[in-house]
């Protein structure tokens, strides 16, 4: 059964892994990274780090470029793929930069080496700068074609084994229907795996949801936009829906 997600006195969950999607960081704008934005998020993360949470990040690239509206133009699905892991890069040192700003120690390691502006993804290195308090962004996906961040964020979590994936969208939850054009959806506080795979609530994509439901990993959404939601998250308060077993 699911957890009734009760506030708790200390925080829920010691290690978790934050999904971001690239739109999240454009703000109103749409496109681009607004610094206001990632400077919101970037505040969120340290109250949380604060708790003595360890905490990875995966960051989306759609506010510089998407791999599959490329490929539907007629590009190579695979080279489009990897301009959107580059993407995802850009948005991770933007957000290494702000968080460091705020004195929060932070490692970006990508899935594609760039050894000039981050480190390689090696899972033990990873897990001994979460264990010293390290914030860790992991960009490039996974470091390969046809695969989501989504599914890349589902994979960090199953590797440095995360007690849960946030993923903080502009949306306050998963409904039932598209809020943006159906004003009567209906926000669902819980869920199963099965069925966001059977509904094709679009929670995250298939493979992300498969490899969360085959490593026990539940997943919370919420929206990132809202101050002080991903503290809520992790102190285990009802914010957004919980998917589990």
């Amino acid at each position: 059964m699911l957890s009734e997600g009760k506030p708790s006195v200390g925080p829920r969950y010691r290690r978790v892994v934050l999904k971001l999607s690239g739109e999240a960081l454009a703000g109103k704008m749409g496109y681009g990274i607004d610094p206001e934005v990632v400077d919101n998020i970037a505040l969120q993360i340290k109250d949380v780090v604060g708790l003595g949470v360890q905490v990875g990040i995966v960051v989306g690239g759609g506010n510089i470029w998407r791999g599959l509206s490329g490929s539907s133009k007629g590009m190579d699905r695979a080279t489009a793929d990897y301009m959107g892991m580059m993407a995802t890069s850009i948005n991770a040192l933007a957000l290494q930069d702000s968080l460091e700003k705020h004195n929060v120690d932070t490692r970006v390691q990508t899935a594609i080496e760039m050894r000039a502006v981050a480190e390689p993804y090696i899972r033990r290195r990873a897990i001994r700068h979460l264990e010293k308090g390290r914030v860790v962004i992991f960009a490039a996906g996974t470091g390969n074609p046809f695969f989501s961040t989504d599914t890349a964020a589902a994979l960090r979590a199953a590797e440095v084994e995360a007690e849960v994936m946030l993923k903080g969208t502009k949306e306050r939850g998963v409904f039932d229907s598209d809020p943006r054009k159906n004003p009567n959806a209906r926000m669902f506080e819980e869920l199963r795996y099965q069925e966001v795979l059977q509904r094709n609530l679009r929670v995250m994509d298939s493979t992300a949801t498969s490899l969360c439901m085959e490593n026990n990993i539940p997943i919370l959404v919420f929206d990132i936009n809202v101050e002080g939601n991903i503290k809520r998250a992790v102190m285990g308060d009802n914010v957004g829906t919980r998917v589990g077993v």
